[in-house]
């Protein structure tokens, strides 16, 4: 029998990218808290790249094991990365944290986060339909 509905790699993908998109909201939330903390590094997520790399690397996606009886959460093994933002322009109290750029990103992944859960909601009530007319 051919690949089956519940391993689907279209789900699997879009649940990495909404798991990179809610570290992404997280750490933009974080910069934008610390906007007035002198010293504060604006911080960055490039999830996109990790993904990437992930699914060239391989078509299978494997799962990683920590021990014989526990599975780890499939995106450990991709690695998502905080990093410091490059560029920007640093306060005389060395913060980099601009406020409009945090706040068009902050929109920008949940209009990215709101797009891929719409796909995901539309596969799963077409295999949702295809179950019911069997």
């Amino acid at each position: 029998m051919g690949t089956s509905f519940l391993v689907d790699q279209a789900l699997d993908v879009a649940r990495r990218a909404l798991d990179g998109l809610s570290l992404r909201q997280q750490v933009i939330s974080r910069n934008l808290a610390n906007v007035d903390t002198p010293g504060y590094q604006a911080q960055q997520v490039d999830f996109e790249s990790a993904l990437k790399r992930a699914l060239n690397k391989t078509k299978s996606l494997p799962l990683t094991t920590t021990s014989h009886t526990h599975l780890a959460s499939p995106t450990s093994s991709i690695g998502y990365q905080v990093s410091a933002r490059p560029g920007g322009s640093f306060r005389a109290d060395q913060n980099n944290v601009d406020i409009d750029v945090e706040l068009t990103e902050m929109s920008e992944a949940g209009i990215a986060y709101q797009a891929i859960t719409q796909s995901v909601s539309k596969k799963l009530q077409l295999l949702k339909t295809i179950a019911n007319s069997r």
